[in-house]
């Protein structure tokens, strides 16, 4: 309980905990900034780190020169953490896919497998690039595509589509919009909007599933 709530205050407090990381650590911000997304996004049991709030918290840090961040670098490095922490779920799930799912399985069967094949076959270009935006998802959707095995020239592709969307969008907005005073004052009000509003996709979809599972079989 007392990890879940000093997450919970890192995370609704992200602007005052960053302010205070490049205080203390100077340069090697970049490298922890590097490192929040790297494994917020490359370890599959690990998806409870801040992506969206943290991507949007480096923007409006780097808009104030004071805080000696330049928002390019962060991009560049994030986009590039982003990108190798997909890259790593995936070659994870595609080590691991073999050895979880086996046919003599009691609780995982290859049927399982191959729907998941199938899925990615048919949907995996807009799964991996819109399950960035979606926090829990963006962990599990790479590590899902390496064990559906998706060829890695073609998930590669669409990694790079969805970090870069991802890292630009979210820093972007915060260095364009954490200058306003509002912004400043109800940072913590504005990171759980962030955090709603990139569930939704999920709630929608789970609600979606919902509903189709209750119709009857023609």
């Amino acid at each position: 309980m007392e990890i879940l709530k000093h997450l919970l205050d890192f995370v609704l407090h992200l602007d005052k905990h960053l302010a205070e990381i490049i205080q203390d650590y100077g340069t090697w911000t970049y490298a922890i900034l590097f490192l929040i997304i790297f494994v917020e996004t490359g370890v599959v049991v690990l998806p409870f780190l801040p992506g969206d709030s943290l991507l949007f918290a480096a923007g409006a840090l780097a808009a104030n020169p004071a805080n000696g961040l330049s928002v390019w670098a962060v991009i560049g490095l994030l986009i590039l953490a982003a990108v190798l922490g997909d890259t790593l779920n995936y070659h994870i799930g595609d080590f691991l896919g073999p050895r979880v799912f086996r046919e003599n399985s009691r609780w995982l069967k290859r049927e399982h497998l191959d729907r998941t094949q199938d899925f990615y076959h048919k949907h995996g270009a807009k799964t991996i690039i819109i399950a960035r935006f979606i926090p829990i998802i963006r962990t599990f959707a790479p590590f899902v595509a390496g064990i559906g095995t998706m060829s890695y020239s073609r998930f590669l592709s669409y990694n790079l589509i969805g970090a870069v969307l991802w890292v630009v969008l979210l820093t972007g907005a915060g260095y364009f919009l954490g200058s306003f005073e509002w912004i400043q004052k109800n940072f913590g009000l504005l990171t759980i909007l962030i955090i709603l509003i990139s569930v939704l996709p999920a709630v929608w979809e789970f609600f979606k599933a919902r509903q189709e599972s209750k119709r009857p079989v023609a």
